[in-house]
């Protein structure tokens, strides 16, 4: 990679996180939406942070502990605005955690702690107690002839203050099993206040009983308890033989990243100064970890499952998911790709085509061979057991699992030895390698002819994220790119091999290169003064290269809009540099998950779909497919949503160079909410998809010709 200008500027890719999860804390802030989606945007809100702890900081630290000089100063100055960030984030988190309590109770809505529950409520939380949570406790007695407890990353725990009666104190350590239970419990109401709706969460059961814990133990005068969680590293320690020893590898790593170096301790704020001494100490808390002082309650990522228990008002409006009539009047699925290419956006579409495209393989007499890549597979999966009732009626089947895929290793373990029992072929992908590509290849016998179809993708093959990931699935049986596929099979089986792809890009061979040649070529047409665009939808933009062959496009006069939901490092509206780059993030009901990528080539714009970010570990150190989307109904579809979310006035904020998260300006324009834009509009394509195929003279152009 060449050498980058120093000067050129680059906003922290950490900070930058920090600034899209703050996105996501301001849906929470946000009164017009539904109480409860507040709620559980809290959640996500907190199970981000936990991410990010484990993740980026804990890399960070790594960087600033094993850096020298100059370096070793830059890493601790991001360490300390890291913890100035979080610190106001978590005042913000603070405040809509109370607001929103006040409008859960004017809702009927009552979070009870263990002092406010009546007689009836507290024998109710005593008899749930004995019975669910006694049994689920593992209590730690912590003195100075005890070892440090090896508590669990994710995990929250109570840090319990025992004075027993001779005024002496004892320190204790009790989980929270909120792993095993429900966090949230419905409680009994009065009778005569039966619209009353009262939740008491876990650890407040647990208080309530708080001297049960230790009866028979101690002679107990009083009992405090404090929560507090410890965040731990997550890297993972890994051989690179890719064989049933990573397997056996991943497991024993999964085991140790739950006591992984402690990289953050959260607490009740209440805890008294001495118990937090023995905390930091027992931990051996470093100046490299966050101490962080807290509200009474942790792991809040728990408020993403918080019930409903009032009107239907306070959620969302169902939305979706459509039925496709192009694909739907086919005998077959295959009989409507065949026809023309199909591109999905789910979940505005359903996931069921997918789904269908993988069990119609799986008992087709005609169809020889399926191979599948998958990165996330759900726990239970269709596409998982249909591939294994596949093999069973004798396919030939090749899956590539990606067994390091953060935070879903152990079902994608446990998927990978079962479709290893029914006979998959299962390769775990690459030495050094990430395979984060998604796609579908089947073949199938047509008369003489062997027959390939294809499943190109931006999200996984799974069918819970399907349902509030926006993604994109081009379907197509154009043979030259279901060539292209064959060959990114063959290279992830023969890394030696070297394919010439005609019509994909593909990571870590020809995606870098591709982006810079189709910037380069916006730039040539700048300069000739020929319209020179460039629009881009994507997740994370962070690659310096790329980062910098924009900047150069801009200064040329390439007109770059970008949406960007997560991490950019790319700071747009700088005098000189960035003047023709804007740069917008939507945050909204579902994670915009999709990565689209469009260059004006002169006027006749070239599509491209991926499943790779803008991020060098994505170019680079992985398999990604970057496809074009040649049918011109697909191409019209991807236009008409870039340019919604582009003129979105509601959930859209303008990314400026210190990316305050400033919501675009509305000013006399009507409202504009692009999901909900693009949830009508693809509801009356499927109106127009059904009338045009009750009259085809009505339809927006003819089936396109498979190659």
């Amino acid at each position: 990679m060449p050498t980058r200008h120093k000067t050129l500027p680059l906003y922290p890719k950490e900070l930058s996180w920090l600034s899209f999860n703050a996105r996501v804390l301001q849906e929470a802030e946000d009164p017009e939406v539904p109480l409860i989606e507040r709620v559980r945007f809290m959640g996500i809100f907190s199970n981000n942070l936990d991410e990010f702890y484990r993740v980026r900081y804990a890399e960070v630290r790594r960087l600033a502990a094993f850096a020298k000089g100059r370096e070793k100063a830059r890493w601790e100055k991001l360490l300390d605005d890291i913890r100035d960030a979080v610190g106001d984030l978590q005042m913000r988190f603070d405040r809509v955690y109370r607001t929103c309590l006040a409008q859960r109770r004017e809702n009927n809505i009552y979070l009870v702690d263990e002092r406010q529950l009546d007689a009836q409520q507290r024998e109710f939380a005593r008899q749930y107690f004995f019975a669910r949570v006694m049994p689920e406790l593992a209590p730690i007695i912590i003195s100075d002839a005890t070892a440090t407890p090896q508590l669990e990353d994710g995990s929250i725990y109570f840090a319990v203050r025992i004075q027993l009666r001779n005024q002496s104190i004892r320190y204790a350590i009790v989980n929270i099993p909120s792993d095993r239970l429900p966090r949230f419990i419905v409680v009994p109401s009065p009778a005569a206040q039966s619209s009353r709706q009262v939740i008491v969460v876990l650890d407040n059961i647990i208080r309530a009983c708080l001297p049960q814990v230790f009866q028979g133990v101690f002679d107990i005068e009083r009992a405090e308890a404090f929560t507090f969680k410890i965040t731990r590293d997550a890297e993972l320690e890994l051989g690179e033989g890719i064989t049933q020893s990573l397997v056996d590898a991943l497991s024993s790593s999964l085991k140790k990243r739950k006591l992984g170096d402690p990289v953050r301790l959260v607490y009740d704020r209440r805890m008294p100064n001495d118990m937090l001494d023995i905390m930091v100490k027992r931990f051996r808390l470093g100046s490299y970890d966050n101490v962080l002082p807290g509200a009474r309650y942790h792991n809040s990522k728990d408020f993403m499952e918080f019930p409903n228990l009032g009107a239907r008002s306070l959620e969302h409006r169902p939305i979706g998911p459509l039925m496709v009539p192009r694909i739907d009047r086919h005998a077959n699925i295959f009989a409507a790709i065949a026809e023309r290419d199909v591109l999905l956006n789910y979940p505005y579409h359903s996931f069921r085509y997918t789904e269908q495209l993988i069990s119609a393989a799986a008992i087709d007499p005609a169809v020889r061979a399926i191979q599948v890549t998958l990165y996330r597979v759900a726990r239970n999966s269709h596409i998982g057991n249909s591939l294994i009732c596949a093999a069973l009626n004798g396919k030939e089947v090749f899956a590539i699992i990606e067994l390091r895929a953060r935070f879903d290793e152990a079902a994608n373990i446990d998927w990978a030895k079962r479709l290893t029992e029914a006979g998959v072929h299962v390769v775990f992908g690459i030495p050094g390698l990430k395979v984060h590509s998604k796609l579908i290849l089947i073949s199938r016998q047509e008369g003489t002819q062997l027959r390939r179809y294809v499943h190109i993708g931006t999200g996984n093959f799974n069918e819970k994220t399907a349902r509030f990931y926006t993604d994109l699935a081009l379907f197509t049986a154009n043979q030259e790119i279901a060539e292209d596929v064959h060959h990114v099979f063959d290279f992830i089986r023969h890394t030696y091999r070297r394919h010439k792809f005609r019509h994909l890009a593909v990571s870590p061979l020809t995606n870098r290169s591709t982006f810079l040649r189709l910037i380069h070529a916006e730039v040539l047409n700048a300069r000739a003064g020929k319209p020179a665009t460039i629009f881009l939808k994507c997740n994370n933009l962070v690659d310096e290269e790329l980062i910098d062959r924009l900047y150069e496009a801009s200064q040329a006069g390439v007109r770059i809009r970008v949406i960007v939901r997560g991490m950019c490092s790319l700071l747009a509206g700088v005098a000189g540099v960035s003047d023709n780059i804007e740069i917008i993030s939507i945050v909204d009901r579902f994670l915009e998950h999709s990565r689209v990528y469009v260059f004006g080539n002169g006027g006749e714009p070239r599509y491209f779909i991926s499943s790779a970010d803008l991020m060098t570990r994505n170019l680079d150190h992985r398999v990604e497919v970057t496809a074009p989307v040649y049918d011109k109904l697909a191409q019209r579809r991807l236009q008409r949503l870039l340019e919604t979310q582009w003129a979105d006035n509601v959930k859209a904020r303008v990314l400026s160079a210190d990316q305050d998260n400033g919501y675009r300006d509305r000013g006399h324009k009507r409202r504009l909410r692009s999901q909900e834009v693009l949830a009508r509009y693809y509801a009356d394509d499927q109106r127009r998809e059904t009338l045009a195929l009750e009259q085809p003279e009505a339809g927006e152009d003819g089936p396109a010709k498979a190659q």
